[in-house]
């Protein structure tokens, strides 16, 4: 993260902590994916701290979490539990997060990336990311579209709770990459 840029990293940081908080009121399985943490460092302290004890860290030195066996194999057990989305957020949005992503959906999984909830080293990276993901078939998401998504109706007990970290993020979604 901290080769990200600053506006960028305070968004993917904010919209990655609202995912958790989301994940964890209904449920859904967290995996912590961790690019070489001897050398690049383990995950922010913020997300780290908001994990459940069920959420899974993993550590990698493959690009895709998807070509890492140990990943490969949680992914397949949330499979067999009838769990064939996978929705991710994260850096780099052009190396490990597309690679990752790609890997999955060639597996026959549902994958989209959540766009406010990834960074790279510059916004060109981002836009390249978003095209070939689309191209490839992966859904583009906002954090806003997964938890309306999620909790499918208003009113409930998830609702009232979880809509303060919508109404209260200091970090709001960036407009779409533009096509060139």
């Amino acid at each position: 993260m901290p080769a990200i840029a600053d506006r960028d990293r305070d968004r993917v940081e904010a919209q990655a902590g609202v995912l958790v908080a989301l994940a964890v009121r209904l449920g859904v399985p967290i995996l912590v994916t961790e690019q070489y943490p001897k050398g690049l460092g383990g995950t922010v302290d913020a997300l780290a701290e908001a994990l459940p004890g069920t959420a899974a860290r993993l550590p990698k030195v493959t690009f895709s979490g998807a070509a890492d066996g140990a990943i490969a194999a949680w992914a397949g057990e949330r499979r067999a539990e009838a769990r064939d989305q996978i929705v991710i957020c994260g850096a780099e949005a052009h190396v490990c997060v597309l690679q990752t992503a790609l890997g999955f959906h060639r597996e026959g999984f549902a994958v989209s990336v959540v766009g406010d909830a990834v960074g790279s080293r510059s916004p060109h990276s981002v836009a390249a990311a978003h095209t070939r993901l689309l191209a490839a078939g992966c859904g583009w998401l906002t954090t806003e579209m997964v938890l309306f998504e999620w909790l499918e109706r208003a009113g409930t007990d998830d609702f009232r709770a979880l809509m303060p970290l919508i109404k209260e993020s200091p970090a709001r979604s960036p407009p779409p990459p533009r096509r060139r």
